[in-house]
């Protein structure tokens, strides 16, 4: 019946964006359509396969219509239906999984006859309104899916505070960002304190919204103090790194606090080493005072001695094991440092080590903190935002097109830099003076809700 009545509905039809490659449905002595119902694990399969998004979903439409070929079976094709995602959604709606199910097999029976509400705001409106017609002329309960994910979508959420007390409620909901037009064509993401929650690893949540946005074109570039093989491990824990992913060995990114920039197919566009005399002194300095100090070079770690501290960058940060090197000049000879890294208390950084290091290296190098425990020694005139703007030029990119997420004083300069820039509530007080807005914390899925409030 809702085939019947969807085929009448296309007889001068007056729908503007709709494939017309089934049209005159009365030339076929029968139609065949299939309902299949299965679990997540098999849509998400179907999902990955025949469009790349590695993620389970409501529906899914495979259409088995070639035009042109004379046959007396007209065969629509597939309309996949995850139960699992519909019972969800049933509850969510206050109907039961049956209209849950009828509400999907229309939207996906629609897709098939050419009907695609993702190509333009016209397209989303004339699918909505022959969801809705079929739907009422069936006796069918619920709303259209389409008209169900913008209901969804305009639900209040946790608001979110700008730095001049602005409040902002409009968070899309999670899985509906295929109803709406990305906003920004890339989105730069800091690691430590911002994608990576405090326990450093990558949420579901957080995965989920990143990979949602990338479906919808959106590039998401990493901007971090960690080696790009750091980078690389925690993605890799979420599915996010390789092809397909967010990184890998092809990809545009920024590492090191800007000293390694990564541009098209992931060639090397730019590399900043410390002075050698800086790196001399400051591991002076750490067998003097018995600092843990850990220098990096490309996708390796040097150190001159063992510490508890030094073992949790690698278990803890991803970062590649240090190599304890047999003497200084040893390690000064076997590659070019890009930063070094101190560890200390959060009070000895702030009394001691920085002070001190800010005054050492006038002239020479500069200092970066992006962790409460961790002092860095980087090059002069660079910096994570200057790495960016390289990035940005190399791509042809305009900050315009960029929404930036961060939360150390190392990121001031990315965001403000992009178009919006969002800093963590977890993040530190310069970062947010700067931020044009203030989202939640790391631990609170910050990236996953910035995505689905600001970025579509």
């Amino acid at each position: 019946m809702a085939m019947k009545l969807a085929f009448d509905g296309l007889k001068d039809s007056p729908y503007k964006t709709r494939d017309t490659s089934i049209d005159d449905v009365g030339g076929y002595e029968s139609v065949e359509l299939s309902v299949l119902l299965c679990n997540d694990d098999f849509i998400r399969e179907l999902n990955k396969d025949w469009r790349d998004e590695d993620h389970a979903t409501d529906v899914l439409s495979m259409s088995q219509h070639m035009p042109g070929l004379k046959l007396p079976m007209l065969m629509m094709g597939d309309v996949v239906i995850s139960v699992e995602t519909a019972a969800r959604q049933a509850a969510e709606r206050g109907h039961t999984l049956l209209d849950e199910i009828r509400v999907l097999m229309v939207h996906g029976l629609l897709h098939l006859l050419g009907f695609d509400h993702e190509i333009s705001d016209e397209a989303e409106e004339e699918m909505e309104k022959e969801e809705e017609l079929l739907l009422r002329s069936l006796g069918w309960k619920g709303k259209g899916l389409i008209q169900c994910a913008i209901d969804a979508a305009s639900v209040e959420s946790p608001q979110t505070e700008s730095p001049d007390g602005e409040v902002s409620s409009d968070r899309k909901k999670e899985g509906s960002l295929r109803f709406y037009k990305p906003k920004f064509n890339y989105i730069f993401c800091d690691m430590d304190g911002t994608l990576l929650n405090s326990r450093s690893q990558i949420s579901s949540t957080t995965a989920g919204a990143l990979r949602e946005a990338m479906s919808m074109g959106v590039k998401v570039v990493i901007a971090t103090g960690k080696a790009r093989p750091a980078a690389m491990t925690a993605l890799k824990a979420v599915g996010l790194a390789g092809k397909g992913g967010i990184l890998s060995e092809s990809t545009p990114g920024v590492f090191l606090q800007g000293l390694l920039v990564y541009g098209t197919q992931g060639r090397e566009i730019f590399r900043g080493n410390l002075d050698t005399s800086v790196c001399r002194e400051a591991f002076m300095y750490s067998l003097d005072h018995k600092v843990p100090l850990i220098a990096f070079a490309q996708d390796r770690c040097f150190t001159l001695f063992e510490h508890p501290s030094i073992d949790s960058l690698h278990l803890v940060y991803h970062e590649p094991k240090a190599e304890v090197m047999p003497s200084l000049d040893n390690l000064l000879n076997t590659a070019d440092i890009q930063k070094l890294l101190f560890f200390d208390s959060p009070e000895s950084i702030s009394t001691t080590l920085r002070p001190y290091w800010f005054e050492a290296t006038k002239g020479r190098a500069g200092v970066v903190q992006a962790m409460p425990d961790m002092l860095e020694i980087v090059p002069s005139g660079t910096s994570k935002g200057s790495g960016v703007k390289m990035l940005l030029d190399q791509l042809g990119v305009t900050p315009k097109e960029v929404m930036a997420i961060g939360d150390g004083e190392n990121d001031i300069e990315m965001l403000e830099l992009a178009s919006l820039g969002v800093a963590l509530s977890n993040g530190a007080e310069k970062t947010k003076a700067v931020a044009n807005v203030i989202g939640l914390s790391n631990d609170e899925d910050g990236v996953a809700d910035a995505i689905y409030r600001y970025a579509f």
